[in-house]
């Protein structure tokens, strides 16, 4: 079976999902990454903050540093070749890199519609609070 690895630039948590501003970006990885590894497919994230023994082991990730910087980070390696810098593998290029199905990936995703709700929320004031009084 192929082997996944990306490895990122510095970010806050091994996921980088954390704080108040997640970036979408990350979470989907992040959750294709959780459903490859439930149906046994061997995928791995390094961050440059959490892992960065795993940034100087990795000949091919070290030599790519040492010619080109960490500009182009993301980097994507399928077993220990890279295949795409500079953005996060699409979830079709990542069934693809694997020769996996997309269902591996996780389900479709969902979108709920809530009944009762105005498309558009009157705001009072600027601030969007209701009863004329800001928050």
């Amino acid at each position: 079976m192929k082997k996944l690895q990306i490895f990122e630039g510095a970010m806050c948590c091994s996921t980088g999902l954390c704080g108040i501003g997640v970036d979408p970006e990350l979470l989907r990885v992040s959750t294709v990454f959780n459903s490859l590894k439930k149906n046994g497919v061997e995928v791995q994230r390094f961050n440059l903050s959490d892992s960065p023994q795993e940034f100087v082991d990795n000949k091919v990730v070290n030599k790519f540093i040492n010619e080109k910087g960490i500009d182009e980070f993301p980097i994507s390696v399928l077993d220990g070749v890279i295949v795409l810098t500079s953005k996060y593998p699409s979830n079709e290029e990542i069934s693809n890199f694997l020769d996996v199905p997309m269902s591996f990936l996780g389900g479709a995703r969902k979108t709920y519609k809530i009944k009762g709700v105005p498309k558009s929320i009157p705001k009072s004031g600027d601030c969007g609070c209701g009863g004329g009084d800001c928050c």
